[in-house]
């Protein structure tokens, strides 16, 4: 039996401005590399597209829940690009919730899905943990960032990494931050709320694919492990 593993992939590494062809190109490589031992639930984060949405709707006042199903438009938007980029089929919906995406990973090794549901104050992050829980399995989270810092690295020279932590110091610093739609951090606070005390490990990897690689091959890999 293949493993199941659940990822979180930022939008931002999909659609950081441009969409990252070079970045994607290697992902891709990567997980079909690794489909011999895994399957893979993929859940797509909205990325700067999102925020440019949100931001234009919070600029004209509208509710924070008009912002978040927005932003989750976008994460099905790019949910989609992915399954057609990895040669899915091109007529085939995204899942909208976990019982689809169960029936379609007994199909294929690598599932795509944005957010799943509307719900208060979640990104996709929520949704990736949800179905980490549900599968059983471990949530990694990959984004723009290596792994953890005790600061902002884009914006502190000083920010210092943190490659293990455990849940609850996590929970304890995402839960200091204010929710709103579109915010950009290495998980949100309701996924840190679903795993805080679940066994599912936490991990956080940048954007290098080989480090990714090293991880599914259980070599050392630069990233933060939470548990």
């Amino acid at each position: 039996m293949k493993k199941v593993l659940v990822m979180s992939l930022g939008g931002s590494l999909i659609v950081p401005d441009e969409i990252d062809l070079k970045f994607l190109e290697e992902f891709k490589k990567i997980i079909l590399k690794n489909t011999k031992k895994y399957k893979f639930v993929i859940v797509c984060g909205g990325g700067s597209i999102a925020r440019k949405y949100i931001h234009a709707l919070d600029k004209s006042n509208f509710s924070h829940k008009i912002q978040s199903l927005a932003g989750i438009s976008v994460t099905r938007l790019n949910a989609r690009f992915m399954t057609w980029f990895f040669g899915s089929d091109a007529e085939a919906g995204i899942p909208h919730d976990m019982k689809h995406v169960k029936n379609l990973l007994k199909k294929n090794d690598v599932v795509f899905c944005g957010a799943l549901r509307y719900k208060d104050n979640e990104t996709s992050d929520s949704n990736a943990a949800n179905l980490a829980v549900y599968f059983n399995t471990d949530f990694v989270n990959l984004t723009n960032v290596q792994g953890l810092y005790n600061k902002n690295p884009k914006e502190f020279q000083d920010a210092k990494f943190i490659p293990r932590a455990t849940k609850e110091q996590l929970y304890q610093r995402v839960m200091k931050m204010k929710f709103k739609p579109g915010q950009h951090f290495v998980i949100d606070q309701h996924a840190m709320e679903i795993l805080r005390n679940k066994k599912n490990k936490i991990y956080i990897i940048g954007k290098n694919p080989k480090q990714l690689d090293n991880f599914l091959n259980s070599k050392n890999f630069v990233g933060t492990v939470i548990d």
